[in-house]
């Protein structure tokens, strides 16, 4: 074993011992790990300062009550939780996520990612994430708005235009963005940007909703391009149906690829035929509007079947993750792979499992880490909070412009780093362009 890995698995060691049972915040630190300490093996000054130590710890972890009264009048009571990670570059930036599944071990991942992914950008933000084990599936509108208000009531003492700027993420879309800010002004009568992803009639930013989802695509088409390719004519599989998949849909079909698969809790839908802006249109008013299931696309269109489980088995050249986390394993990387997919990017927050991302790596396909590849949600909420802060709004088209150019700069930054003898390491690549200009900006802070 070399020095390297030696230092290596000290560290996580220490990792996991500091923070038992935390699996998915072990395997992110992880994967950052294992790129990060080959590079500063020949730099002694990020190890005399334990920079990659630090940035494994948290600033703080605020963990709060939330009760809440639903229809009924019952009383109900959930957990809260914001997990401020590093703002050595930028208020903490990073969204609120509304699921059953919520822990500290999913958010403290979450909020490490962040940080990496909004360094990434370019743009001055720091890493955090938050949010409560609240589902909102199922509950009426009062019930949603009733915990939002309750949630910002503790929340609101922990952020702010210029200490931390939550946004939304799964299970917080428009509606709840709404009622958090709305409780934010009532408690602290003051109208500034705190919150991002918000209506474009109290200060939202246009193409925010899409912004993911695009960044996403653009990021594959930029890959395929360094290597004299594009997705034209390209078989896509997505998985999810929410906003990143959806808006990755709408982004294939604009650049002539061809999306076959989409998916949600219950199972997936394969449409050979492909889903063209007609059936997206039917598919987003059944997932935002009506909340029904993907079943239901199948029964609509003659051209699609529905299966239950992942789509990672259907044969296809380009695949993009929207769901969630570990959604692709190591026996469905090697699927897709001998399946013929030449291309992965990563739409949702750490998709793919290890195992799966060493398939990934060593068949030498392109892939993209969702650090890089969905950095554009938060590239435009930082935007977003650009206009806030200037009371100005800019057009679609200068949006979507700054988003397509944010996209190929990470890229390029991922090449920078990554690249060897032609071959670029994107996973390295996003790793080093994100943990670089942390790690600088505290060393100039010094250790205190």
């Amino acid at each position: 074993m070399s020095k390297t890995e030696e230092y290596l698995q000290r560290f996580m060691n220490g990792v996991i011992k500091r923070n038992p049972g935390e699996l998915e915040f072990h395997q992110a630190v992880s994967e950052v790990a294992g790129t990060i300490f080959p590079y500063i093996a020949d730099k002694p000054i990020y190890h005399k300062m334990q920079i990659l130590e630090r940035m494994a710890e948290p600033d703080r972890v605020v963990m709060f009550r939330v009760p809440w009264t639903d229809d009924k009048g019952n009383i109900r009571n959930q957990r809260g939780y914001r997990v401020q990670f590093n703002n050595s570059i930028g208020p903490y930036k990073g969204g609120l996520r509304f699921h059953p599944s919520v822990n500290l071990s999913v958010l403290k991942f979450l909020g490490f990612e962040q940080t990496f992914k909004n360094s990434l950008t370019g743009l001055p933000m720091g890493g955090g994430k938050g949010g409560s084990d609240f589902n909102p599936k199922g509950k009426t509108d009062n019930e949603v708005m009733r915990f939002c208000q309750s949630f910002m009531i503790e929340l609101h003492r922990h952020i702010g235009e210029d200490t931390d700027v939550p946004a939304g993420d799964i299970g917080v879309g428009a509606r709840e963005i709404g009622y958090l800010f709305g409780q934010y002004k009532r408690i602290e009568n003051r109208f500034v940007g705190v919150l991002t992803g918000k209506g474009m009639e109290f200060g939202g930013s246009k193409i925010r909703t899409e912004a993911t989802g695009y960044g996403t695509v653009y990021f594959m088409q930029n890959m395929l391009q360094r290597n004299g390719d594009s997705l034209e004519g390209k078989n896509v599989c997505v998985s999810g149906s929410g906003n990143v998949a959806t808006y990755a849909v709408e982004k294939v079909n604009h650049l002539g690829g061809k999306v076959i698969t989409l998916s949600d809790s219950s199972g997936f839908v394969h449409d050979p035929d492909g889903i063209d802006a007609d059936k997206l249109a039917f598919l987003i008013d059944l997932k935002q509007v009506r909340r029904g299931r993907i079943k239901e696309y199948a029964d609509e269109f003659n051209s699609a079947s529905f299966h239950e489980g992942r789509p990672w088995g259907v044969s296809c050249e380009i695949a993009l993750p929207c769901a969630t986390q570990n959604e692709i394993n190591e026996e469905e990387a090697k699927t897709l792979i001998n399946n013929g997919c030449i291309g992965v990017s990563e739409g949702a927050n750490m998709p793919t499992g290890l195992a799966g991302i060493d398939t990934f790596q060593e068949a030498r396909i392109l892939y993209a880490p969702s650090k890089a590849a969905n950095a554009g949600g938060v590239a435009v909420s930082g935007l977003e909070m650009s206009q806030n802060s200037a009371r100005i709004t800019w057009k679609e088209d200068e949006l979507e412009k700054l988003l397509e150019t944010t996209m190929f700069n990470i890229h390029q930054s991922c090449v920078e780093y990554g690249e060897c003898d032609g071959h670029v390491d994107y996973l390295a690549g996003a790793n080093i362009a994100g943990f670089v200009k942390v790690a600088d900006a505290m060393l100039s802070f010094g250790h205190t």
